[in-house]
C-alpha cells in the first residue's frame, strides 16, 4: 500500500490533499510489451516488426540503455506465451534488466503485473518507475532526462506530453462534426510517465483495467500529474503508415550521428 502522505483520501467536498515530496529514490524503467498491435497490421505484433535494422522494441530499449547509469533496473513485460521476444531482443536481458512474462489482457493489467513483479525483485514502494510504451521507439535520452529532472522532486510525478496544435472536433453518428472543442488547455499524453511504484500500483489496483495510461489512474485517486513538454517525434507507432515515418526519423538520426 502507498504511504498515507502520498495518497490520502479525498474529502467529501472533493478536495484531495497534495502528497508531500519524498527523499530521493532509485529509478526503474518498465516497458509494457504485451499488446497485439492489430491496428498496425503485419504478421506479428507491431513491437517486433523491424525498423532501420532492428525491431521496434529494440530501438525503444536502446533509448533507455543509453542512460543505463541512471536506472536501478529496466524491465520489459511480455505475455506469458510470448514466443517472439527473444528474437526481437537477442541480447536481453543484460545485467540489471528483467524480462517479465506476466503481461495481461489490457495495458493496465500488464503494467500492474509488471510493477508487482518489480516489487518482488526488490524495487521499493517509494522508488520511481518510468513506464514507457514499447511502440514509442523515437523517444530520446534528452526527453527522458527532462522528465526525470521535472519529476524527481515532485510530490506526485508526471508525464511527457505535447500541447494540442490541431483543431479538435467531436463527431456524431455518421462521422459528422457535432462540436469543436477549445484546444488551449488540451495536451496529447505521451510516455514515459513517471510515478512512485507504490502510488502507481495502488492507483491501478483501485481503478482496474479501464484506464488507458498511468496518469489516468493517478488522476482517478485525486492527484494531478505534472505535464512535461515532450516532442512531436515521440509518437506511438500505431498504424501502417507510422512505420515509414518512424524509420525515416531513425535513419535520419543515424546519418546525423555518422
Amino acid at each position: 500500500m502507498v504511504d498515507s502522505r502520498m495518497a490520502a483520501p479525498c474529502s467529501l467536498a472533493g478536495r484531495c490533499p497534495v502528497p508531500e515530496p519524498m527523499s530521493s529514490s532509485r529509478l526503474f524503467v518498465l516497458i509494457p510489451c504485451a499488446g497485439s498491435g492489430h491496428r498496425a497490421g503485419g504478421a506479428q505484433p507491431k513491437q517486433y516488426q523491424r525498423l532501420a535494422g532492428a525491431s521496434l522494441v529494440a530501438h525503444t530499449v536502446e533509448a533507455f540503455r543509453a542512460l543505463a547509469g541512471r536506472f536501478a533496473g529496466l524491465a520489459v513485460v511480455v505475455a506469458p506465451d510470448d514466443r517472439d521476444v527473444q528474437a526481437a531482443l537477442p541480447r536481453f536481458p543484460a545485467t540489471g534488466e528483467f524480462l517479465l512474462q506476466v503481461g495481461g489482457v489490457t495495458r493496465a493489467a500488464t503494467v500492474r503485473n509488471g510493477l508487482a513483479a518489480l516489487r518482488q525483485k526488490g524495487a521499493g514502494a517509494h522508488d520511481w518507475v518510468l513506464v514507457h510504451d514499447a511502440a514509442r521507439c523515437l523517444v530520446t535520452s534528452s526527453q527522458i532526462e527532462a522528465l526525470i529532472a521535472a519529476c524527481e522532486h515532485d510530490a506526485v510525478g508526471g508525464l511527457l506530453a505535447q500541447r494540442l496544435a490541431d483543431t479538435l472536433k467531436v463527431s456524431s453518428a455518421g462521422s459528422r462534426v457535432s462540436q469543436t472543442l477549445p484546444r488551449a488547455d488540451k495536451w496529447l499524453a505521451q510516455t514515459p510517465q513517471m510515478f512512485r511504484i507504490g502510488m502507481l500500483l495502488d492507483a491501478l489496483e483501485r481503478t482496474g483495467d479501464a484506464v488507458t495510461d498511468e496518469a489516468g489512474a493517478i488522476e482517478a485517486i485525486g492527484l494531478a500529474p505534472l505535464l512535461v513538454p515532450g516532442s512531436a517525434q515521440n509518437f506511438k507507432v500505431t498504424y501502417p503508415e507510422d512505420f515509414a515515418l518512424a524509420e525515416a526519423v531513425l535513419l535520419g538520426r543515424k546519418k546525423a550521428r555518422a
